[in-house]
Formats: C-alpha cells, sequence, structure tokens
C-alpha cells in the first residue's frame, strides 16, 4: 500500500503489530524467559504460547494451578486392563477347581469294585455279611465271659474255664488238636481235560474260612492227610498232583471241614465260586453235609527258634 493512501486514508488500514519489548537501550529484552517477539503475534498460531491444555496434553501432567478438563479415553483392548494381579488370581482359582473336581473323583468312586463281576460282587456282600454275624456272636461271648469273671465267688472258676476253652480253641486253629463237629466233604473231581489245580483248591480254602469254618483237612486219593492252618500252602505237582505243605497228593481230593453247612455250602455255591469255575473247566465239585464230622489229621508245629514265652 503506497504512502499517499495512507495520508489520505483510503484503502485498508493495516493492523497494528505488538510491541516488540526492547531493552533499556533498544536493544532485545536480555532475559533469558523472555518470549520471542514473532510468537507473541495473535495472527500466528505457531506462534501463541501453549496453553494449560496444551502443556497437559504434551506431558502427560496437567498443569499446576489450572483444573483438569475431562477429555473423551482413547478406546483400549479389554485384555489391556487386566493386571498382572488379576491373572494371577484367575490362574490359582482354575487349578483349586480343577484339584476338587480331581478329588471328588477319586473319593467316590472305587475302581477294583467297579470293575468287579457281579458275582464277585455278591461275593464279597455275603462274606461281609457273615464276618459281621460271627464278630456279634464273638462280641457277645465275651461279654458274657466278661460278666462271669466279675461275679466274685465264682470269678476263679469261671477263669479257670475260660482258659481251658481258649486253650482248645487255640490248639483247634493252630491244628495240634483233633477236633469234631457238624461240617461238610468236600469232593473235587478232575475232568478229562484239565487236573483240579491248587489255585482252585486255594479258593475253595479261602470261600470256607470266610463263610466261618473252625478246622479243615485235605486228603488224597492214596489216603494222604494234611491239616490246613493259616500257614499250609498249595503247589501244582507232576501229572495232576497237588503239593500241600511239602507232601504229594494224588487225586481226587476230599476237604473235610467243621462249621455251619448251611452257610458253608452257600459260600461255595455262590455265582462265579468254586463250584462254577471248576465246573467252567470241565470238573466237577461234590458237597455233601455231615452232622458229624472228624478232622484227626494234626499239624506239626515249627520249633521256635528265637521266641521264648515269657511266664
Amino acid at each position: 500500500m503506497s504512502d499517499e493512501h495512507t495520508q489520505t486514508g483510503t484503502g485498508w488500514p493495516q493492523p497494528a503489530g505488538p510491541a516488540r519489548p526492547d531493552g533499556p537501550a533498544g536493544e532485545p529484552d536480555p532475559r533469558p524467559d523472555a518470549p520471542d517477539p514473532d510468537e507473541l503475534s495473535p495472527l500466528s498460531p505457531q506462534g501463541s504460547p501453549p496453553g494449560p491444555d496444551e502443556d497437559e496434553a504434551a506431558s502427560g501432567e496437567p498443569a499446576e494451578g489450572v483444573a483438569a478438563v475431562a477429555q473423551p479415553a482413547a478406546t483400549v483392548s479389554p485384555w489391556r486392563r487386566l493386571s498382572s494381579a488379576t491373572v494371577m488370581i484367575g490362574v490359582l482359582l482354575g487349578l483349586l477347581g480343577f484339584t476338587l473336581v480331581v478329588q471328588l473323583k477319586t473319593t467316590s468312586t472305587d475302581s477294583s469294585l467297579t470293575a468287579a463281576r457281579q458275582e464277585d460282587l455278591v461275593r464279597i456282600l455275603y462274606d461281609l455279611e457273615a464276618r459281621e454275624i460271627r464278630l456279634r456272636q464273638d462280641i457277645a461271648a465275651l461279654e458274657e465271659s466278661q460278666r462271669q469273671l466279675r461275679s466274685g465267688e465264682q470269678g476263679r472258676q469261671a477263669a479257670l474255664e475260660e482258659a481251658t476253652r481258649r486253650a482248645d480253641e487255640l490248639g483247634i486253629l493252630a491244628g495240634t488238636l483233633p477236633a469234631r463237629g457238624p461240617g461238610l466233604t468236600v469232593r473235587f473231581e478232575a475232568g478229562a481235560a484239565k487236573p483240579i489245580s491248587a489255585m482252585r483248591v486255594l479258593d475253595a480254602v479261602q470261600e470256607l474260612r470266610g463263610a466261618g469254618a473252625e478246622a479243615m483237612q485235605i486228603s488224597g486219593g492214596d489216603r494222604a492227610t494234611v491239616r490246613i492252618v493259616a500257614s499250609t500252602y498249595f503247589l501244582d505237582g507232576e501229572n495232576g498232583s497237588l503239593v500241600v505243605d511239602g507232601r504229594r497228593l494224588t487225586g481226587p481230593y476230599t476237604i473235610t471241614v467243621l462249621g455251619d453247612p448251611a452257610t458253608m455250602r452257600t459260600a461255595l455255591n455262590i455265582p462265579g465260586g468254586v463250584v462254577a469255575s471248576v465246573a467252567g473247566d470241565g470238573g466237577n465239585v461234590i458237597v455233601e453235609d455231615r452232622e458229624v464230622a472228624e478232622v484227626s489229621a494234626l499239624h506239626k508245629p515249627r520249633p521256635l527258634e528265637h521266641a521264648r514265652p515269657v511266664s
């Protein structure tokens, strides 16, 4: 714009620029924190001093003395909001739940009973019931003995009779005394294809013991007889024979047992029992009741090497 336009007032007036701060001698302001005069222009967006909001946005922290202005938060992924403590708590809870489930499954199921056959379950149940009956009878007998021993004048005689009875019972169980009473005879006859194995005879002995057998002996076709006690063992011998406690027996084999005939017969004839197993091998088992059976074979006790009686 020319001077004429300026002096006559024609034309557009020019905006007055900001006063440049000068020093005492007209020199620029020597202060180190003095603003640049070019930055003071209100028309220059780059020269305008940053406001509180811009300082806060640049530094990430709100300016002192200026209230923070709420701004819309940027979209953050939900996984980034999870802290390490939250993740650790979740992992621990998962492990705890897994441990509880495994413990419940372990305690609520029995693998041995689950895999057992129906015949085996029936036999186990029957053995448990027979054992419970015997234990109740033993409890009643012991309570009666206790009452007699505490009865005063008859206590000494009752104690002597009780000691004698217990000695006889232990002698029968140990096989050192003969015994007689009601019972059974169990005869094993082998088939043409397969002889009677030691395992079948041992199963019969175990089932009879579980049914309350009190004394047993086994005899062979050659009339050899062996008393069956807790330490008796059975082995398969040559030509279909059996070795019982080191003595060889030939078939057919007969077990004479003392006890309740009805209970022992039921134990032998349960599904999957001895009678069914021998029949499956082609053999036969003949069970006969005896009002008076006699177990006369004796077991020779082994001499004690280290144990000595105290009294």
